[in-house]
């Protein structure tokens, strides 16, 4: 298929820029895969929606500051995108601009308010993808992820324009969030909950089984291929518990519950974990899922709106087919529903037939 086939035409003014005034304040699109209906609810509206003792799967990782302003050798600004450790204080990186920043090539990192020094960032190789190999370092030592934590900034998306503030330290995790990963974005669907709506859900025979996918450019890299089977995805970590690998294994063998996963980021981890009678507990997945792929783990969505073109609008067109993925994107911009990681969000219901 296409790429542009996957195209929609959004207002810019329907892209969210801050989030909702509460955590659980967002409108809800509710699709039905099987009839293509459409209902129009709210986040706290949830635990009505989601069939009974369902087994729900969130995406715990924990957004890492790993955004770094540069001032590079002949005063030029530069940033650069930590996007995993590999290892001995070196770091997989997504620079820019990617002409000035080659290997050999070494840059301050700063404060982008005072202009303070606060590490020095140097260049050691290219990688594939265009990306870079890098070291930071603070005077005698490379710096780990917890320091890098305290010099850098969240990386909020390219399309939120404002850098990150006091309001996105909260709002741009979840509240669930473990301390330790290495996402570059957040998984955006679980934004939504407080802890109150995870005791409701809870309340009501819901379990709650996270998995952790480390959200790189998979998730969020536009494609710049033409045709779907000629873009690759970025290969992403993922770890499953042991107690929630257990439980998930005889829910989908035997289908003894229904499972919602709590973003598209969980649901690549369990398609891409799943082996036709197993889940691994640790590993990566380049997994892109498109029209005519039938799901095998999960049976219902919680998602946010994607971008056009995307992957993650892809993802949605596989589930609903094309055609109710585009009426139902359309009915969202019509009712004027607000868009990506700060928006509004979609369930989708009876998506594995």
């Amino acid at each position: 298929m296409l790429r542009s086939a996957f195209h929609f035409d959004l207002p810019p003014e329907l892209i969210a820029q801050h989030p909702a005034a509460q955590r659980d304040g967002a409108r809800l699109l509710v699709v039905d895969a099987r009839t293509g209906e459409l209902h129009h609810r709210s986040i706290q509206d949830l635990p009505e929606l989601v069939p009974a003792h369902s087994l729900c799967v969130p995406n715990d990782v924990r957004v890492r500051h790993a955004r770094l302003f540069l001032r590079r050798a002949g005063g030029g600004a530069g940033e650069a995108l930590l996007l995993r450790s590999l290892g001995a204080g070196v770091f997989e990186a997504m620079v820019r601009p990617g002409a000035r920043l080659k290997p050999g090539a070494s840059a301050a990192v700063v404060d982008p308010d005072s202009g303070a020094l606060l590490a020095r960032l140097e260049i050691l190789e290219t990688l594939p993808e265009g990306l870079r190999a890098v070291r930071v370092h603070g005077g005698d030592h490379d710096l780990d992820w917890d320091e890098i934590d305290r010099i850098g900034r969240l990386p909020l998306p390219p399309y939120i324009d404002h850098r990150a503030a006091a309001e996105d330290e909260t709002r741009y995790q979840t509240v669930f969030a473990a301390r330790d990963g290495e996402a570059v974005a957040a998984p955006t669907a679980g934004l939504h909950f407080t802890p109150e709506l995870i005791d409701q859900l809870q309340r009501q025979g819901c379990g709650w089984s996270p998995v952790r996918l480390h959200v790189g450019l998979g998730t969020f890299r536009p494609m710049s291929a033409e045709r779907l089977e000629d873009h690759a995805m970025h290969e992403e970590r993922f770890e499953i518990p042991e107690a929630t690998a257990t439980d998930l294994e005889s829910v989908i063998q035997h289908r003894s519950r229904p499972l919602l996963c709590v973003g598209t980021t969980s649901l690549r981890t369990l398609e891409g974990a799943w082996d036709g009678g197993r889940l691994a507990r640790a590993g990566s997945t380049r997994i892109f899922i498109t029209p005519g792929y039938k799901l095998r783990t999960a049976d219902h969505l919680l998602t946010n709106f994607h971008l056009p073109e995307s992957t993650l609008f892809v993802l949605i067109a596989a589930l609903l087919g094309l055609e109710v993925a585009q009426a139902a994107y359309a009915e969202a911009i019509r009712e004027r529903y607000r868009f990506f990681s700060y928006g509004d969000a979609m369930l989708i219901l009876n998506a594995r037939a």
